[in-house]
Parts: C-alpha cells; sequence; structure tokens
C-alpha cells in the first residue's frame, strides 16, 4: 500500500517537471525529464523518509506536508549545487504545485474515508 502512495507523489513530481520542460520548450526527452527531476525526487524521498521517522501516518496532511515541502527546499538546493536555475517565480510555483498536489490527493483520501458507513472496512 505504501509504494502507492509514494508512487502517487512521484507522479505530481514527475508531472510538474513535465509541465515545465514542455511550457518552457526543453522538450520532453528521457535525459531531459531525468536531469530536471532529480533534484525533486530525492527531495521526496527525504521528505518520506522524515515522515516514516516521525511515525506519522504516511497519508495524513501533516505527512503531506513535510513531504512538499522537503520536496521542494532539498529539490531546490540541490539544483544550486548542479548550477540549474531557482529563480523566486520558480521556487513559488514549485511550492505551490507541489503542496496542491501532494497535499490534494491526501485530502481527497480523507473525505472518502469520512463517507463510508459506520461499521464498514473495506
Amino acid at each position: 500500500m505504501r509504494r502507492s502512495f509514494v508512487l502517487m507523489d512521484l507522479v505530481a513530481v514527475l508531472v510538474f517537471v513535465g509541465i515545465g520542460r514542455g511550457v518552457h520548450g526543453h522538450g520532453l526527452g528521457l535525459d531531459g525529464l531525468v536531469s530536471t527531476a532529480w533534484p525533486f525526487v530525492s527531495g521526496l524521498a527525504v521528505g518520506w523518509m522524515l515522515a516514516l521517522v516521525r511515525r506519522q501516518e504516511l497519508v495524513s496532511l501533516a505527512s503531506g506536508l513535510w513531504v512538499s515541502v522537503s520536496t521542494v527546499a532539498l529539490g531546490m538546493a540541490l539544483r544550486v549545487v548542479a548550477g540549474q536555475g531557482t529563480a523566486v517565480a520558480f521556487v513559488i510555483v514549485a511550492l505551490g504545485f507541489l503542496c496542491a498536489a501532494m497535499l490534494g490527493w491526501r485530502w481527497c483520501l480523507a473525505l472518502l474515508g469520512r463517507r463510508r458507513p459506520a461499521g464498514r472496512t473495506s
């Protein structure tokens, strides 16, 4: 089950990277996607580790906040180390998109969980 949750966050990162590369005319080749995505995927991995170490429920909004902020913060730091850009507007867009995506699917699951009839576990 955890793998599917990690996959949801990974999809959010890859969609963000794909949209950004497409909008800026950088193409969607595999090498370009990987070079743009790796800093954010690294931040995502650290965010998930933080959530696990803190023993948070992995689909909670709190864990989603840790994961999304970690993804952007570490992703931007690694982009600096790699000589890639980190304009203020880019940081704001990344934080907005990734927070919305990573908190969004968790929020939807929380709503679905509340709608289940009492006594039903499946």
